[in-house]
């Protein structure tokens, strides 16, 4: 089942791997595009091989894998062999986009660089995404997540005080560089739209770490101090954190005046909106831990449930801290078709809702390695003729 979208038409010849560039190109073939999965004869992708597995003993496939390749067709080529060269070469002259993310210089030594490219197939848009980007001192370093992460200041503002450095809990230093490479592959189709020319894409995890610092950058500015990590409350904003009640914990966010005061009535607690120290949302903030002692009193009367309920009446924004499997079961969730299914297994849908195009609740699986061969090699022998 292919799925009809704003990049219908579009081809797109995928030789990435693992996370990062296999999420980008989910995102175009949610989208509509085809993606063509050129993989290495010997095993593939190396995320068939991660767990967890499913399937019987003699056929299991990786659950990660599958995740994250729905939608794909499959080739083996091994772009050091000439005959597996020339097929890989009739996929590029007829392809819109290209998306790599190997370490800088490897599609070089294969003969297959950008300037190379560019010559040969000028409209073709390429699109790389690596740890360090394609300049600069740390270019060809090796990068995972984790270590952009660390690098990228993540970490640093992640965790509780004086805890351990803790990674952020989805790989967001790969999904983030995907996503923005997905961004720029759709600006440039519109800029080739306009010029007829295809451009090179260059994304880095370190720097898209850095795009999403957020407000980190702007107080850093501001005062000269490094922020550090300060648990689930927001740097700025209170109350906005995760408060304990009777039986565990929910997310309050009051981010202004009015929403104080309404929580404050919702609770039984009219007096605090009127006490000195939390008159004011800075004022708030200074005095946050005197203030989180004063809500938690209050809430520890009452279940999370109950207080939801409350809360939601009052028009405080609220929620519960849900478990993997909750969000799976949980009726917006469902109701906005974010948990979809390729060959039963469960997965996260796609985000993008658009009024002209449906939003099927199944997806094509992902494609065992070199399931699509013969179909393509047909496909390009009759367009040849």
């Amino acid at each position: 089942m292919s799925i009809q979208g704003p990049l219908s038409g579009i081809t797109v010849i995928d030789l990435t791997r693992v996370l990062a560039g296999p999420y980008c190109t989910m995102v175009l073939a949610d989208l509509g595009a085809r993606v063509i999965k050129v993989e290495i004869p010997a095993g593939g992708d190396d995320a068939r091989h991660f767990g967890p597995f499913v399937g019987s003993e003699e056929d299991q496939k990786s659950a990660y894998f599958m995740s994250l390749n729905r939608g794909k067709e499959s080739i083996a080529l091994n772009l050091k062999d000439d005959a597996d060269k020339l097929i890989f070469e009739q996929l590029l002259s007829r392809a819109d986009i290209l998306v790599e993310n190997f370490r800088p210089g490897t599609m070089e030594k294969l003969g297959y660089g950008w300037d190379d490219l560019h010559e040969k197939y000028p409209r073709l848009i390429y699109a790389a995404a690596s740890g360090f980007g394609h300049s600069g001192p740390y270019s060809k370093r090796p990068a995972y997540d984790l270590v952009v992460q660390g690098m990228g200041g993540v970490m640093s503002l992640t965790g509780h005080p004086d805890g351990e450095p803790t990674r952020v809990g989805t790989s967001v230093g790969d999904i983030t560089a995907g996503l923005f490479t997905t961004i720029g592959i759709n600006a440039s189709l519109y800029h080739r739209q306009q010029t007829g020319q295809g451009q090179k894409i260059d994304v880095s995890m370190l720097d898209c770490q850095v795009a999403i610092l957020e407000n980190a950058i702007a107080r850093y500015a501001a005062t000269g101090e490094a922020p550090g990590p300060i648990g689930a409350r927001h740097p700025s904003i209170t109350p906005f954190d995760a408060f304990q009640a009777l039986d565990g914990y929910l997310i309050i966010a009051a981010g202004n005046d009015t929403l104080f005061a309404n929580l404050c009535e919702a609770i039984g607690q009219q007096d605090l909106a009127k006490n000195p120290l939390f008159e004011s949302n800075p004022l708030r903030t200074e005095h946050s831990a005197a203030l989180k002692d004063e809500l938690e009193k209050a809430l520890s009367v009452k279940p999370v449930a109950q207080w939801l309920e409350i809360l939601e009446k009052a028009g405080v924004p609220s929620g519960p801290i849900n478990s993997v499997d909750q969000v799976l079961a949980d009726q917006q969730v469902n109701a906005r078709n974010m948990i979809v299914s390729a060959n039963s297994l469960k997965m996260a849908g796609n985000p993008i809702k658009m009024s002209d195009f449906d939003d099927p609740p199944t997806r094509s699986p992902a494609p065992d390695l070199d399931a699509h061969r013969q179909a393509i090699i047909a496909e390009l022998s009759n367009l040849d003729d």
